[in-house]
């Protein structure tokens, strides 16, 4: 199957702006791209570009595809069936978003990962952790004080909760056993977990290196959870590949990222979000959750500044599933207020996210790549604000397949 694209302007971040092209489609992949007449089968679809601007399709390196809040009154109540299901609207909303591929962390088994490969619903492309690593106490340990257990479990997806080095690698054995393409790790408290503060971190340095160390023989990245100094320290020292949120960075980690290697998924959108809209009046623990965001977002926006300024690798995040799925574009804002320009900030969500994921075959519109593409009919270079609505989407091409189309134009 062939699908020829006409008359786009093409928007590579790390390659010069290209107007006037076309794009020709074969199977899941970008065959041919030229300012001239391409030639085609007879039986080829002919999508007008009208002008557009096309963009690669983008990648959000934090996500939650299942979740919807993540609030155990609902993990209490509702049938196991449910927590499946969310995927699909949530899947919808972030494709219709502008965004192609996903990285989960946290909620997303091998057998959503599946079901999205097989077609069975539209979704982005996902990469998972399965389930993170906590510590007894720690960050989305859910056990509250009842004494219930508000962990969600079934067959083949394993708990989180572990202690101590022999707990730990066993446990990183068990969740690559269920399919994980990367661990995670909570490495400090968490702004949703009750008797846990972002500023303490968690899991000590032993613990933290045996998860690395068992990782790395199975050729997976650990990924870690982590706004507390002391626990992005450990979690450098440890050798993780990325730190998320890094709510309380400084100059000194951020030299220290730069030095090792890691990157940073800074999630600016989702304490905003948080913060501006609150909690469910249902929620018991709504007071304590808002107290610790309020002292989280004083400080985020500007220490992940200093991050950038010291040239840590940033990658787009943007923790939806904790936030209503489909906004994610709305971070775009957030790296530029840092000092990105349009183009950088979008790399971010592109060409940068597809190296931290380790995709060559995704990231950019270049031949031999997958046909992975947005289209919007102004031009995001010039006001990024253009990406931040879904509406603005016009059509969304994953796999060379269209998966939103709003201007029924062929």
């Amino acid at each position: 199957m062939q699908t020829l694209i006409e008359n786009v302007n093409v928007i590579n971040p790390d390659d010069e702006f290209k107007g006037n092209l076309n794009i020709l489609i074969e199977g899941k992949y970008i065959k041919e791209i030229s300012s001239g007449k391409i030639n085609t089968k007879e039986n080829v679809k002919v999508i007008e570009g009208n002008g557009n601007y096309v963009l690669p399709g983008f990648i959000d390196c934090h996500t939650h595809i299942l979740a919807k809040g993540f609030h155990k009154e609902e993990n209490m109540a509702n049938p196991l069936a449910i927590h499946f299901y969310n995927g699909v609207p949530h899947g919808k909303q972030t494709i219709d978003a502008g965004v192609t591929t996903i990285r989960d962390c946290g909620s997303a088994d091998v057998g959503v990962k599946l079901a999205q490969q097989k077609g069975l619903f539209t979704a982005p492309k996902i990469e998972i952790c399965v389930t993170p690593l906590v510590m007894t106490g720690g960050h989305f340990d859910l056990m509250l004080p009842s004494g219930f257990d508000m962990e969600i479990m079934y067959p083949g997806f394993p708990k989180g909760r572990c202690d101590g080095p022999y707990e730990v690698l066993k446990k990183t054995r068990e969740v690559k056993r269920a399919g994980a393409d990367f661990i995670k790790v909570m490495c400090s408290g968490g702004v949703l977990t009750t008797n846990t503060s972002p500023e303490f971190s968690q899991f000590n340095l032993e613990e933290l290196k045996t998860i690395v160390g068992e990782a790395k023989l199975n050729n997976l990245k650990v990924s870690a959870h982590c706004h507390s100094l002391e626990g992005m320290n450990k979690a450098i020292d440890a050798g993780f590949s990325s730190i998320e949120h890094g709510t309380f960075i400084d100059v000194k980690t951020s030299h220290k990222m730069v030095e090792n290697d890691v990157t940073l998924v800074p999630t600016l959108l989702v304490h905003q979000f948080l913060y501006e809209h609150g909690f469910p009046s249902w929620d018991n623990y709504a007071d304590e959750k808002l107290a610790k965001l309020k002292e989280i977002v004083k400080v985020h926006k500007e220490n992940i500044q200093i991050a950038y300024d010291e040239g840590v690798n940033i990658v787009m995040g943007t923790d939806s599933g904790v936030i209503p799925h489909g906004h994610n574009l709305k971070e775009l804002i957030n790296l530029v207020d840092i000092g990105m320009t349009p183009k950088q900030a979008i790399s971010c969500a592109t060409s940068k996210a597809a190296e931290f994921l380790g995709r060559s075959d995704i990231g950019s519109i270049e031949e031999g790549k997958c046909a992975d593409m947005i289209f919007v009919e102004k031009n995001p270079l010039v006001d990024i604000s253009v990406l931040t609505n879904p509406d603005n989407i016009i059509r969304v091409i994953q796999d060379g397949n269209v998966v939103k189309d709003t201007s029924c134009v062929f």
